[in-house]
């Protein structure tokens, strides 16, 4: 315990030394950590503001004496030579615990499954997003691609480069593709395409000639000078973080695909990259290289920790320790949380690859890191979605309030944190990391897709009132020309959908634990059988997560092996069930899992009923004016409401949440109507403008347009046929049957109403006489037409303006006019359709102080505003 405490106490010293204070552990200003600013730099005209910005990077004096007992005697004295540098000497020092140990030391870790064991039902929500990933995949060119990296080793390079980060003038580019060869090898394990695995193998083949061009080991898109700028503390952008991609997805290429190339190429590039680090302590000492660390390096740490686990060499586990950025987990050795300015996905990896080194070494050191910044991250740090940081940083511990905007989780910061949850899982079979990994999978990651759009993703997921995905500064990337750190980390994240989902237990009966509820199968061949996962749909009318579990084998009995049920945190045991065969099972308290033991045989049939329930969760944020701030969670969906930036809600004196959220029934999508005219070649549609009523052009699916095009049309009768779309109007004359009000799709509550004849339609916040009118088939004689006749002026209809010149804009009035009149006819005829917006089967409306809202799954809005966090009072 003494020694473990002298090392945290070095850690910590490393991260304080000199007038480096924590926060900063770096040399390099705040914003030019961030990708976004470093983008600009690459771009701006404005030289005065770049040299400005660059003028900050310089190496702080240290006193070297307090590195001085990390370094091997032999490298004290600048004149010995350099052969004498021994690498496992090295380790030796800077571990100073006075010996290695590389062994797992039997640690009862879970196993991860292979992803070639397991298949997500290509109808399910998570197989349509790893489908919509499959087809970018295989989209993007291999010579557009590699052309860098041909170019760099000044190979012929065929076609013309990507742009966007990929581009040949952006000191990032290569980064893609080590992440498209990461993402390519998932995805080709969980779907075996072959045209896939064909485009993976032409990249790493076409790397494996730019690595043999050059002949040192070295491969990158861009030169090796870069490296020596790294090393002098110039300014550059982040070569190593490119390496770390690059080494990873020629790694994942060796694990999932077999391709021994590919490993023989991450050698020859550890190799060069260790002489590197291994020549700057020669020159320098071991504190200049760690201060070099100050750019950001990825999870150089945790890729070579990865290659040790296959190679053995000590070279490169040494390698990985020297890039356990001694300064940040210093901090988290000692458990503060002094997160607050820290570029946020600078240092999640390095925690990643701190986790690695416990998994290779055992040292509990590294493990007690991983867990306290979970802890932290979770506890202090993160958004409801299960996200973290705001514009790419860390802000002060529960203070999250100020932050809301359009800046909001870093999407590779979310892929990370699942590797460090996913980690700690394994380790621990704590339930609260499953949950985390299950909310931040669900909300965080699958939010970032827009609909089936191949290569249509965001940078940042906003959390503000009345914010969008497309309204923030980098809004929806493009399939060609963004590739921004983001896409990389995207197109892994959609290909390895179904990593977590299960993980074994090896041993003489072999337990499995499903920790997600996703539809699938998996082949669990130590048990001898294949599981088949079926998720229901879940609606918001009939609240539960059902599943059915079905055991396939070909073998009368199995051998004995145990199925871990997870129940989540989020259900209750009311109204919970859980059948074996049609049998109920005795349940556990949520938080825990559901042990079945058997020999299992064919057709054995597990079901699940697990309630979901609504609840509210305060925003991180300790100050009591911010403890109103809630969001709305339907166990693990969050929930937005669609709105341009109101957020008041009141409960008054409710007792239960259900008092003011209430489900949206099935029947409602049926009332959901657009109506259509056509006018000079244009197709306009019937639209809340701002309270007023326009007609305006067609919109695009998934945007504010699309959903201010949508009304409720509810008819008084409620015997009546509710459908405008699908049923032809069979009544020219206007009667109480007929007689409805339209209410806006994202004002519940509210209704369209006239304000007298030749005046302008507006929204109402009551119904009254002049909000009623008579649906009748078109005056224009047309079969598929409806005219809108007012209740309290008969005689005077709804015009959108056909045939009076009326444009995109305009208002649509109460006109009162003859019948014979052609024009008029056509103005007061609309086609009706479905809705541009329909409700999503997990819809509710919450009660508003000014407005109602509905509530529907962030993961399933495109372009539409929206609030997250809510004003909830009484």
């Amino acid at each position: 315990m003494e020694l473990r405490w002298i090392f945290s106490f070095f850690l910590l010293a490393s991260s304080l030394y000199g007038h480096v204070s924590g926060k900063e552990c770096t040399n390099i200003p705040t914003q030019l950590s961030s990708h976004t600013v470093r983008a600009q730099l690459m771009s701006t005209t404005n030289q005065t503001w770049k040299a400005q910005m660059l003028s900050y990077y310089h190496l702080n004096p240290t006193d070297e004496s307090a590195w001085m007992d990390l370094r091997p005697r032999n490298l004290r004295n600048k004149e010995a030579p350099m052969e004498e540098f021994d690498w496992l000497m090295l380790y030796r020092s800077m571990k100073g615990f006075g010996g290695v140990n590389m062994r797992q030391q039997g640690r009862n870790f879970l196993d991860e499954v292979s992803l070639h064991d397991v298949r997500l039902d290509p109808d399910s929500m998570y197989g349509r997003a790893k489908q919509t990933n499959l087809e970018y995949l295989l989209l993007l060119d291999v010579d557009r691609l590699v052309w860098n990296f041909r170019h760099q080793a000044g190979l012929p390079a065929p076609g013309e480069p990507y742009g966007g980060w990929e581009g040949p003038n952006v000191e990032l580019r290569g980064h893609f593709v080590g992440h498209y060869m990461s993402a390519s090898a998932q995805m080709w394990a969980s779907s075996h395409n072959q045209t896939l695995y064909e485009k993976m193998s032409s990249v790493v083949d076409a790397l494996c000639d730019c690595q043999k061009k050059v002949g040192t080991g070295y491969l990158s898109a861009f030169p090796s000078e870069f490296f020596d700028r790294f090393e002098a503390i110039k300014s550059v952008w982040a070569p190593y973080y490119t390496i770390h991609k690059i080494m990873a997805g020629l790694l994942d290429q060796y694990i999932l695909a077999s391709n021994v190339k590919a490993l023989q190429m991450v050698v020859g590039m550890a190799d060069y990259f260790g002489n590197r680090v291994k020549n700057v302590i020669l020159k320098y000492s071991i504190e200049r290289h760690w201060t070099s660390l100050n750019e950001e390096t990825g999870g150089m740490n945790d890729v070579l920790y990865r290659l040790y686990r296959i190679t053995n060499d000590p070279k490169h586990v040494v390698l990985a320790h020297l890039f356990d950025k001694p300064c940040f987990l210093g901090l988290l050795a000692v458990q503060a949380d002094s997160l607050s300015g820290f570029h946020s996905n600078t240092h999640i990896p390095v925690v990643i690859g701190a986790q690695m080194r416990y998994e290779i070494t055992g040292d509990p050191l590294y493990k007690e890191i991983g867990a306290f910044f979970m802890d932290i991250v979770n506890s202090s740090h993160s958004y409801a979605t299960g996200g973290t940081s705001v514009s790419e940083f860390w802000s002060d511990p529960k203070r999250l309030a100020d932050t809301l905007s359009t800046e909001n989780e870093e999407s590779c910061t979310t892929y990370n944190m699942l590797k460090v949850s996913r980690n700690l899982f394994r380790w621990t079979k704590e339930m609260a990391y499953a949950d985390y990994y299950e909310r931040t999978l669900m909300n965080g990651v699958l939010s970032i897709q827009r609909g089936r759009e191949p290569g249509v993703m965001i940078y940042m997921l906003p959390q503000g009132p009345g914010q969008s995905k497309a309204r923030s500064y980098h809004g929806w990337g493009t399939k060609f020309d963004s590739f921004w750190c983001c896409y990389g980390t995207g197109i892994e994240s959609f290909s390895k959908l179904g990593d977590s989902i299960y993980f074994e237990e090896k041993g003489t009966t072999p337990s499995l634990y499903i920790i997600q509820y996703i539809s699938s199968s998996f082949n669990w061949r130590s048990a001898g059988v294949v599981l088949s996962q079926k998720t229901k749909s879940v609606y918001s009318f009939d609240p539960y997560l059902q599943i059915s579990i079905r055991i396939l084998t070909n073998q009368s009995t199995s051998q004995s092996s145990t199925v871990n049920l997870r129940m989540p945190s989020w259900t209750s045991l009311d109204g919970a069930n859980v059948t074996l065969n049609d049998q109920n099972l005795p349940l556990p308290s949520p938080g825990n899992f559901l042990c079945v033991a058997r020999n299992w045989t064919s057709n054995d049939n597990l079901t699940l009923a697990l309630p979901l329930k609504l609840r509210t969760e305060p925003i991180k944020d300790d100050r009591p004016e911010y403890g109103s701030l809630q969001a709305v969670l339907f166990g693990p969906y969050l929930l937005a409401g669609l709105t341009s930036g109101e957020w008041d809600i009141k409960t008054g004196n409710s007792s239960s949440i259900s008092d003011w959220i209430t489900a949206v029934p099935a029947s409602y999508n049926g009332q959901l109507v657009s109506l259509v005219q056509e006018a000079n070649g244009k197709i306009l549609v019937f639209s809340n403008s701002n309270g007023s009523i326009t007609m305006e052009e067609w919109p695009a699916e998934g945007t504010n347009s699309a959903v201010h095009a949508t009304f409720r049309v509810i008819f008084q009768d409620s015997n009546r046929p509710h459908s405008l779309a699908t049923k032809k109007m069979k009544t020219k004359t206007a009667t109480a049957q007929n007689d409805a009000i339209l209410e806006p799709f994202d004002l519940p509550g509210m209704v369209v109403a006239h304000q007298g004849p030749s005046n302008g339609l507006a929204v109402s916040t009551a119904a009254t006489a002049d909000s009623m009118f008579s649906v009748v088939q078109g005056l224009d004689g047309r079969q598929d037409t409806v005219s809108l006749e007012s209740s309290s002026q008969r005689g005077c209809f709804v015009s959108g303006g056909v045939d009076y010149s009326y444009s995109a804009g305009a208002k649509v009035r109460l006109i009162c006019s003859s019948n014979s009149d052609v024009a008029f006819r056509r103005a007061v005829s609309f086609t009706p359709v479905s809705g541009l917006k329909q409700y999503n089967p997990i819809s509710f409306v919450a009660k508003g102080a000014k407005q109602n809202f509905v509530l529907e799954p962030l993961l399933s809005l495109r372009d539409e505003t929206y609030t997250v966090y809510f004003n909830v009072g009484a």
